[in-house]
């Protein structure tokens, strides 16, 4: 008996999915198992021009200067859908992902639904300036600001947290006006797809949101970032990837948004609540199979509480269940493939030729029948290192933390910000004044005291240095996805 063919992906562009070409497609495997889920087709560059095209038409046609009421309407009815189908677009996260099925629904899903009800709140409540001038000849002139849509956007979606970032790019871009053409990674394509039956449904005008599926370089991602008719390019991904990203966006002297890499520093100081800073710490290591732009892989522990630390953070991360993704009891998945495993064992072979202490993990683990195909990887914790080893100094994006002591205050704000990324930290102590003061000196785009990924969806996004440009999320995103008119009229 034949095996049941693979279900497929096709590329969205102008209001349909396109008819596949069968000479260009690609195999989507399970990270948990390694087995074939889908065929997906690839978007030639003829196909990305029809999408530019197409989202250009769609400007063209109106979208651009539909009422803010009405394009915040639909924001809201793409939520209420997203709701309707909220186990569909589980599943295909958790198959995309390998993540376990709890955080897709608690996290990526709900905060895909969060994300367009709070940019449709957040556009329909936006005001503009106005200022009133004083003339020499005593009389005044009025200037006001109009903001119109950028344009084309380009959005371009990494594979970790893939719908959660793909509706923090693509709510705040359509709320303003804009058209947008979406790359999602080839390793993820499922939920962008999914996404364009909701928004079709919900009533957004044809070619306003199209998909194009396929790779970076002489794929769909450059024939993306280098066509003449996209406006501005938002890109989450790598330090690496965002540097050609921004090579090809130079010649139309275009705008970027891009939040890159990380490699987060969490401070711990000797008067913290320990379990409290525990439970924070297993999160931001852990979570995702550190698999989050966000997550903490470097540990200052003030030297009276670091063998609390140590062993406390060991323990939990022996609590961690690596088992079948769709499992309510497993809470950590594999990694997104075989290739990025390859990548993070180099570096746990790194550290252990550092003279790196393996606290816990360190290697693979053996899961059996039905789960030994996946990209599996043991949560892994070393002491012994410095900011001087590899392991410390490059992003890894794996379940791993490198745990350092340290002596003082000054002591502490020097070691973390001794990085060329600068994306987010934590610091943790019961001491008010220190949280706040050492917090404001972290060279970083956010900065937590006591907790880890809370996010106020209007507060600015990004990070300095390796870590990206520019800012997303409330107002800051306004201003990415519109252009400002000033009007100046002489009463």
């Amino acid at each position: 008996m034949s095996a049941e063919p693979l279900p497929v992906i096709r590329n969205f562009v102008g209001g349909t999915f396109a008819e596949p070409d069968e000479e260009r497609c690609f195999t989507k495997t399970d990270p948990a198992t390694g087995t074939p889920l889908a065929q997906v087709h690839e978007a030639d560059r003829a196909l990305v021009d029809r999408a530019v095209r197409s989202a250009r038409g769609a400007l063209a046609d109106g979208w651009a200067h539909t009422p803010v009421r009405e394009r915040t309407a639909l924001l809201r009815r793409a939520a209420d859908l997203i709701e309707q189908r909220f186990e569909e677009f589980v599943a295909a996260e958790v198959g995309d992902t390998g993540k376990p099925v709890t955080q897709a629904r608690e996290l990526d899903v709900a905060r895909a639904i969060a994300n367009f009800r709070t940019f449709a709140d957040i556009v329909a409540a936006a005001g503009q300036d106005s200022y009133l001038t004083d003339l020499p000849d005593g009389r005044q002139a009025l200037n006001y600001a109009v903001r119109k849509p950028l344009g084309v956007v380009a959005v371009i979606v990494p594979w970790n947290l893939p719908l959660l970032l793909l509706t923090w790019k693509v709510a705040p871009a359509l709320a303003c006006g804009n058209a947008v053409v979406v790359k999602p990674s080839e390793e993820t394509p499922s939920t962008a797809a999914l996404l364009a039956e909701v928004l079709a449904d919900a009533g957004l005008p044809a070619g306003a949101y199209n998909v194009v599926h396929g790779f970076g370089a002489g794929s769909a991602g450059e024939f993306l970032v280098t066509h003449p008719g996209v406006d501005g390019i938002t890109f989450t991904g790598s330090s690496a990837t965002g540097t050609e990203v921004m090579r090809a966006a130079a010649p139309g002297v275009r705008p970027v948004s891009f939040e890159l890499g990380g490699k987060n520093a969490a401070i711990v100081f000797d008067d913290v609540d320990v379990d409290e800073a525990l439970d924070g710490l297993s999160r931001s290591v852990f979570t995702n199979t550190g698999q989050v732009c966000l997550c903490t892989e470097r540990v200052y522990v003030h030297r009276a509480v670091f063998t609390d630390i140590v062993d406390g953070l060991a323990e939990r991360a022996g609590r961690l269940r690596l088992d079948d993704p769709f499992s309510a009891h497993t809470t950590t998945g594999p990694l997104i493939s075989q290739e990025h495993r390859r990548k993070v064992l180099r570096y746990y072979d790194l550290a252990e030729q550092a003279g790196a202490k393996v606290v816990t993990g360190g290697g693979t683990p053996d899961l059996g029948p039905g789960l030994d195909g996946g990209a599996w990887i043991e949560p892994t914790l070393w002491t012994g290192l410095t900011n001087a080893d590899r392991p410390v100094r490059e992003e890894i994006f794996g379940p791993v933390a490198a745990l350092i002591p340290f002596d003082t205050e000054e002591e502490a704000i020097a070691l973390a910000n001794d990085t060329d990324y600068g994306l987010a930290a934590a610091v943790w102590t019961n001491d008010l004044r220190r949280g706040h003061r050492v917090a404001q000196r972290m060279d970083v785009g956010m900065a937590w005291v006591n907790t880890w990924f809370l996010r106020d969806l209007r507060s600015p996004f990004g990070g300095a240095g390796l870590s990206g440009i520019g800012r997303e999320g409330g107002a800051s995103s306004l201003h990415f996805y519109t252009e400002p008119t000033n009007v100046c009229v002489q009463l």
